[in-house]
Formats: C-alpha cells, structure tokens, sequence
C-alpha cells in the first residue's frame, strides 16, 4: 500500500452496511446467519468498541463482493463490530472500484474483503483483510509454493488449499474471535 493513498474521492459513493445486506444476491442467507448469530467473546472487546464513539476522525472503507467466502465469512463480524463503534462505514463493491481495489492488493492479487481505515481527509491509517492472520498464513505458504499460475497442478492445489481455509477458520463462530481481537488491535494503534 502506497503511504500517498487517499481514499477520501470513495467517502459518500459506497453503500451502508445495510443497503450492502440488503441488496446481496448470492449468500445473503449465510451472510446475514453469520451477522445474526454473532455474540461478543467479552464484555471487554463489547466495550472497546463502544468506547470508540468518541471518536469521530475515522471513516471506514470496506471492499467487498457478494460471491466471496471471505466477505461471507469476516464482514459480518466486522459490521457488528464496527455498528458499536459509531464509525462511518461504507461498502465499496469490487467490481465498480477496480481502482482503489488495485491499491490494495495482496500478494498481487484482488483479494476481498478489505477493511480500510481512514482519517476524515482520506489519508489511510490501517487495513485488515482478506483474513484472519491464521488464515491467510494458509494462502501466503500456497502462493509461495505455487508462484506459476499456469502449472498444471495449480488450479488443484489451489482448490485443497481453499479446503484448508475453510479448516483454519473453524466450526462455527470461533474465528469471530480472532477478528474482534485482530480489529481491536489495529484500531489501538490508530
């Protein structure tokens, strides 16, 4: 991520948590399961949360797609979170904004969702995503691995990588956790 990225020509163009809920397409059921059953691990992560209501210099970003397993899985963890905190939130859809989306690639690739933190002017101050560390540590070693995209095998391992995803995150809601810690960290530095 370049230090120059303002993002503040995205404030007011994306759609509200709800509006992006609302207007899913595929895995609204699942989505909005995962938002619903969301529970705070602590009342100490609840109140970290709500404390941040104070505050109103940060604005919050979120690149994300309907058909992605990590949106499904992560955002809704990040809405509820974020609802607390009384933060400005936006959902940018990937597709219509290929060009913040490219300044935030991860290992050169279009990974979603990303959570953006910005100041009021749009300078950015932090991000999260596409997944929980554990998780992504999984993909990090497969790319490492598997640099040729044109291998024969890729397209294989690729998809037993994706399995070991879904293992790493875990039964249930356990990973809803470790994003409420991850997140919790990143804000403290903010």
């Amino acid at each position: 991520m370049s230090t120059k990225t303002n993002v503040s020509y995205k404030f007011r163009t994306g759609l509200t948590p709800k509006q992006f809920m609302d207007s899913m397409t595929r895995n609204q059921e699942a989505f909005q399961s995962g938002y619903e059953q969301f529970q705070w691990a602590s009342d100490e992560d609840r109140e970290f949360f709500e404390s941040l209501n104070h505050r109103d210099d940060i604005r919050v970003l979120i690149l994300a797609a309907d058909w992605c397993g990590d949106v499904v899985r992560n955002i809704p963890v990040v809405f509820r979170a974020l609802e607390v905190s009384g933060f400005p939130v936006e959902v940018l859809i990937l597709e219509d904004n290929l060009d913040l989306m490219d300044q935030f690639l991860t290992m050169g690739g279009r990974s979603v969702p990303i959570v953006i933190f910005a100041d009021t002017g749009g300078h950015v101050l932090g991000q999260w995503g596409p997944r929980p560390k554990h998780v992504q540590e999984v993909m990090v070693r497969f790319k490492q691995e598997n640099p040729d995209r044109e291998a024969p095998d890729y397209e294989e391992k690729l998809a037993e990588t994706r399995k070991l995803l879904i293992e790493k995150y875990g039964e249930g809601n356990e990973v809803h956790a470790v994003i409420i810690s991850e997140l919790r960290d990143l804000i403290s530095g903010l």
